[in-house]
């Protein structure tokens, strides 16, 4: 991804382990000397009525930023805090600001004893990735760190509408703040190893060779010079797994057995993606091609025509491009009046542009009425005209190799892929009797295929010992957490009608264990123990069983984690992965006939579509589900 400057410029960048420990720093100190500047003239305004305080303007060192950071993961109960104003918050921390952004968007007091009180360090971008926390300081201007301190200040909860300040308006202000979030993914991707391009994919033969082969592990781009291709490790790949998850919801956290952090990449990737401090290419497959290549003077571009950031090399060699949609799906399903279902579609537009020169690529866009557009973003190199009732003229400059051409968020035009109902009922403390009703491909016609369809039935705390019944269609396994249902395989796909798949059966667990784990970092408090005497009563008195088996049950289980806030154990779920070709869901089209190139080339232009399935749930029917309040018309 690339990034012009855009009045964004970067103070520091700080890399902390899962001990706390800064392991990279790298400072700016021509963006440092304009901070300092900007204090020293915003401090000479201080008045009696103004902030107490003079703004924050000396450098911490690495011990004093992880001893600030772990002491501010103490008192918000985790490196991310509570993001709201809960009792334990305190006047001045980041949750008495009562808003979720400030999880990711935080605030340090540096020991200064020398600054008194002076010693915020705002904002600091946090991004957790792997074994690592990464901490990005843009440069804003005083006053923007004066206004937050008053709002970790305040006596009042929320953000009220139309008050005078609030950290949404503070943070529209403050464009730096989306260009640190950019160099701080670049840089997670980087230390996770992490970094891919997005997947294109093609009906034709692979070209052979080309400069970005090893990096990407995708497509070759032939010729692009006649100098000698660049040895460099693959990358994974970006395909999405096709296997279902089992039920362990994903977490920021960091993860133990990371690999080893790479300072020398690290190094390299900064100076050239943002010299000075100024964030110019973020594009780490740019950087390491430039870094093996370098430059020559058979690459100079046309006299006439101005080479952009995102394009360091020309490409040479058979010309053609390829459009990819890339959509994925997410849903909960509930099957209750009083809930309804929701289901929405995220999709991208990936292109690859082998094409000589500096061309411009225009088409139009098409399916954005049908598919009831939400957000619309694009590329550095794209420009967007006014678009019609369900045209988008798009024109851009394409850069090399894969890239994300736009993203969208958008409803899903031919309704849920797969509809239907899972209800669970404990009828014992270790056996649940389940049963699916499922719809598969209503109402969706050729070319629209399902390619595989999957159903995982989760138990992270229980260990599955046997399970009992046989499906209308598909094969049935177990792992030690979850069965897992193949409707669909590889091979068989499901195309120009739809299928009814049921399956009733019966789950057995190994014994009930009474688990009791306090959580110091959960700010829901500890569930208190039962007197046994009182449950016996409450059991003999008890109409329905299986209320009494699901109160116990819950009652047994430890407080939530404040990192995995929606982990609630006493929810039951089945997630359905799939993956669909054909067309995109959504309505979005790209037409190859329509695609211009200027100045005119011989060059086909293909295009193909890729369906997957996100956080597709089936919440059980006759359990507890959590649900968002509709918003009153």
């Amino acid at each position: 991804m690339s990034s012009g400057g855009g009045g964004c410029s970067i103070r520091a960048i700080w890399i902390l382990n899962s001990l706390d420990a800064v392991v990279f720093s790298r400072r700016f100190p021509v963006v440092e000397k304009r901070w300092r500047t900007a204090c020293r003239s915003e401090n000479e305004k201080v008045t009696e009525n103004s902030l107490s305080y003079s703004v924050f303007s000396l450098f911490p060192s690495d011990s004093e930023l992880a001893a600030a950071f772990v002491e501010r993961k103490r008192r918000e109960g985790s490196a991310r805090g509570f993001g709201v104003r809960v009792s334990q918050s305190s006047v001045g921390s980041d949750s008495w600001v009562d808003d979720p952004i400030t999880r990711h968007i935080i605030g340090l007091y540096i020991n200064k004893e020398e600054e008194g009180d002076s010693n915020l360090l705002w904002p600091l971008i946090l991004h957790i990735k792997g074994n690592y926390c990464i901490l990005v300081l843009p440069l804003v201007e005083p006053r923007h760190v004066k206004a937050y301190a008053r709002l970790c200040q305040r006596s009042d909860c929320g953000n009220a509408v139309g008050a005078d300040e609030s950290l949404s308006s503070l943070l529209l202000d403050l464009p730096s703040i989306t260009g640190a979030f950019m160099v701080a993914h670049a840089i997670g991707d980087i230390v996770a190893g992490d970094v891919v391009e997005p997947e294109v994919l093609v009906s034709a033969s692979p070209s052979v060779g080309g400069l970005l082969d090893s990096l990407t592990g995708s497509i070759g781009i032939s010729g692009i010079s006649s100098r000698a291709k660049p040895v460099a490790a693959p990358v994974a790949s970006s395909i999405p797994s096709s296997t279902a998850v089992t039920g362990a919801v994903a977490v920021d956290a960091p993860k133990i057995g990371s690999r080893p952090l790479d300072k020398d990449a690290l190094r390299t990737f900064i100076s050239s993606s943002m010299p000075f401090g100024t964030p110019l290419d973020l594009s780490y497959s740019n950087i390491s091609a430039i870094k093996v290549n370098g430059f020559s003077s058979s690459d100079l571009p046309p006299a006439d025509l101005k080479q952009p950031a995102w394009k360091p090399y020309l490409y040479k060699g058979k010309q053609r491009i390829l459009f990819t949609i890339h959509e994925t799906v997410h849903a909960a399903m509930y099957d209750r009046d009083e809930i309804p279902d929701n289901i929405s579609v995220s999709g991208q537009i990936n292109c690859r542009a082998e094409l000589e020169g500096l061309p411009d690529v225009s088409f139009p866009l098409t399916g954005l009425n049908a598919a009831h557009v939400e957000v619309l973003s694009f590329h550095p190199c794209a420009q967007v005209s006014e678009h019609g009732a369900d045209k988008q003229a798009v024109m851009f400059s394409p850069p090399l190799g894969n890239f994300i051409l736009l993203r969208y968020q958008a409803s899903c035009g031919h309704g849920p892929p797969i509809k239907g109902f899972y209800q669970l009922s404990m009828v014992s403390e270790d056996k649940g009797a389940f049963l699916f009703k499922l719809r598969l491909m209503e109402g969706y016609k050729s070319p629209l295929t399902m390619e595989f369809c999957t159903v995982s039935m989760p138990f992270p705390r229980r260990r599955v010992v046997s399970f009992d019944g046989t499906p209308s269609i598909g094969t049935v396994s177990t792992t030690e957490h979850s069965v897992e249902w193949k409707i669909v395989s590889g091979g068989r796909g499901l195309s120009g009608k739809s299928i009814e798949a049921t399956f009733p059966g019966t789950v057995n667990f190994a014994p009930w264990q009474t688990q009791r784990l306090p959580s110091s970092r959960s700010f829901l408090g500890s569930i208190a123990d039962e007197d046994s005497d009182v449950e016996t009563e409450n059991s003999n008195n008890m109409v329905n069983m299986e209320e009494f088996i699901m109160e116990k049950m819950i009652n047994d289980l430890p407080p939530v984690d404040l990192e995995e806030p929606f982990c609630w154990q006493a929810y039951n779920y089945a997630k359905v992965s799939f993956k669909i070709a054909g067309a995109s869901l959504s309505g979005m089209s790209v037409d190859p006939k329509s695609v211009s190139i200027y100045p005119a080339v011989k060059a086909p232009a293909e295009f193909s579509t890729q369906v997957t399935s996100g956080d597709y749930i089936l919440w059980n029917t006759l359990g507890k589900c959590p649900s968002a309040a509709a918003e009153k018309v």
